[in-house]
């Protein structure tokens, strides 16, 4: 809740905090936002519309507490107001529903989409997303060798020092590229990532056009990686998927593992609505 509301409500829970008479009882202090969900939760489980006086009940809050809540909660789209006074959700909750299953069914059909690729390329596969000026790995399947990658889930590691980083970046303009590696380029620990940023947003570029981005020994000695961006329909690269091999064994055999990890990122993209050709 926003300044104007928190006030009010924690002056009106604390109003009642002499009920228990002489004992000196207190009822605990709840936050704005505490109250807030609660409404919301209450809707949630019911199903149905209720009044503010009916809301205030069931909470067990102060009705000009729930009031105050209720009113700012209508104003943000959180709830509406149907025409007989009665309170239900709001479009904004929708919205944010829609965004959280969306995620949801994006991870689930990538994850799917990495076992299988795992399978048919015998090697380590990973999911990557971007955070900020990293990338993240958001899921990964072992490969079947003893071969050992030190990048797990969760890993963050500089954009420039890996081939999912390059086209996490790739659909970007030109100009805006070149100033985010001018920000975030950093020095690899095996000394062999590219750090110019204007090399970088070229090779970036390049790599999304062609769907295929490979860099080897740049961020761990002897690794290579293979990977091909993910886009959602408005063309920008939301995720990547990529196959985590030994440097030898990635340009010994280099169109087998391109042609699986373009077809496992199509298969995402047709599966999510993204791809229509």
């Amino acid at each position: 809740m926003d300044g104007k509301t928190s006030p009010a409500v924690y002056s009106e829970d604390e109003s009642l905090a002499g009920e228990a008479g002489g004992k000196g009882a207190r009822r605990a202090r709840v936050s704005g936002i505490d109250r807030a969900l609660q409404v919301i939760d209450h809707l949630y489980e019911t199903g149905s519309p209720a009044g503010v006086y009916a809301i205030a009940k069931a909470v067990k809050a102060p009705l000009s507490t729930v009031y105050v809540i209720v009113d700012d909660l209508v104003e943000k789209n959180m709830l509406t107001r149907q025409a007989d006074g009665s309170i239900w959700l709001g479009a904004r909750l929708y919205h944010y529903g829609l965004a959280y299953a969306r995620s949801l069914d994006f991870m689930s059909i990538a994850t799917h989409e990495m076992h299988d690729l795992c399978r048919q390329a015998g090697e380590t596969v990973q999911v990557c997303g971007r955070d900020g000026d990293y990338m993240l790995v958001l899921a990964m399947a072992d490969g079947p060798s003893h071969f050992q990658v030190a990048s797990r889930v969760g890993t963050r590691v500089p954009l420039n020092w890996t081939a999912s980083g390059r086209l996490l970046v790739g659909h970007l303009p030109e100009e805006e590229r070149i100033e985010l590696f001018k920000r975030c380029a950093r020095s690899s620990p095996t000394g062999r990532a590219e750090i110019d940023p204007g090399t970088l947003s070229e090779a970036a570029g390049k790599a999304f056009e062609s769907r295929l981005s490979i860099q080897a020994g740049e961020s761990d000695y002897a690794v290579a990686c293979i990977a091909s961006p993910i886009c959602d329909r408005d063309g920008q690269c939301v995720a990547t998927i990529s196959i985590v091999l030994p440097e030898q064994k990635a340009f010994s055999d280099e169109n087998h593992y391109t042609a699986h990890v373009r077809s496992s990122a199509e298969r995402i993209e047709k599966l999510m609505g993204w791809r229509n050709r």
